[in-house]
């Protein structure tokens, strides 16, 4: 199926879950998470009128950027090694998983203007999971004021592979209280209005629970 077919039926769901809770569809921004898919696949992601696509490995996103360059807003969505960010600081818009200080380090030192970064919370608790515990994100964001170059636009998290739908809107919900407590801080460099979270299979509950950003692969671009 053709990604502006796909991306149809997705913009139908979104619309239905935004009416649930009465949100404007407007509010969501859909990542393309382009990973496992061609630079073809990538570039018919654009042309069906896909502004963001989202690559968790910097080869990936090198090797793309190299054919699309800055015609859609880059997203890096995967773990960072610091020594791999002067490999994509110029050429992403965000990155979604700032999770520890050496890596703010590193991503200031490199960058040359500010980054919108997310902070990755490990909401369910899973040892497989990336992020920080929640109870440690507002000291770390209050330490984030030394790097002007760091701009937390805000969280991210990963909800765990279930079909328990309380679960999983115990984990957005839990993130987006969290983000609303940073933005109550009223830090300039933190405004912490945005939440990305929810995927291909669940999207939908957590537009219902407040996400901004949804970063969704298989249901959108598929597999070559």
């Amino acid at each position: 199926m053709k990604v502006a077919e796909k991306l149809e039926m997705i913009n139908n769901q979104i619309i239905k879950a935004c009416s649930k809770v009465a949100r404007d569809p407007d509010e969501i921004n859909i990542v393309a998470v382009t990973k496992y898919v061609s630079i073809k696949r990538a570039e018919e992601a654009v042309q069906a009128g896909l502004i963001h696509l989202g690559e968790n490995r910097d080869s990936g996103l090198m090797e793309k950027w190299e054919v699309l360059k800055g015609e859609p807003q880059w997203h890096f969505i995967g773990t960072l090694q610091s020594r791999k960010v002067k490999n994509i600081i110029d050429k992403v818009s965000y990155i979604h998983s700032l999770d520890r200080l050496s890596l703010a380090k590193e991503i200031h030192k490199r960058a040359d203007r500010p980054v919108s970064c997310f902070v990755q919370v490990n909401v369910s608790g899973e040892d497989s999971k990336h992020g920080m515990d929640p109870q440690e994100v507002a000291g770390f964001i209050r330490n984030l004021e030394d790097y002007p170059n760091i701009k937390v636009v805000g969280l991210m998290t990963m909800a765990p592979h279930t079909d328990d739908e309380n679960f999983l809107r115990k984990c957005f919900r839990s993130l987006r209280e969290l983000q609303e407590h940073i933005h109550s801080m009223e830090l300039p460099y933190a405004p912490c209005t945005e939440l990305s979270m929810g995927m291909s299979n669940d999207y939908t509950i957590a537009i219902e629970e407040g996400a901004t950003f949804i970063r969704i692969g298989s249901a959108l671009v598929g597999n070559d």
